[in-house]
């Protein structure tokens, strides 16, 4: 499943390690904007690891869309996305 996450932290600190800890999970589409294609367990991680790193903000919030395989084939983009030589860096094979 895609889930797709934003932000509007205003630390600096936790933006940082949020933005760090996201970029393990998934790809950056926008500044605060996150697509990450996870499995259920991985997202159970991510969810707990984001909660831990947030909770003590007393301002701001972390939001996540859930994007159904169907509706995964429904994403449209104009323009390039700022990211594609990274996404397929990481689909690339080399034998």
């Amino acid at each position: 499943m895609i889930y797709v996450i934003s932000y509007d932290i205003s630390s600096d600190r936790v933006r940082t390690k949020l933005a760090k800890l996201l970029e393990g999970y998934g790809v950056r589409i926008q500044y605060s904007v996150f697509e990450c294609k996870l499995t259920e367990k991985r997202f159970k991680k991510l969810y707990k690891e984001v909660f831990q790193l947030t909770e003590k903000e007393s301002e701001g919030s972390v939001r996540f869309y859930f994007l159904c395989q169907s509706c995964e084939g429904k994403i449209i983009t104009i323009g390039k996305p700022l990211n594609t030589l990274e996404i397929m860096k990481k689909d690339v094979i080399i034998i």
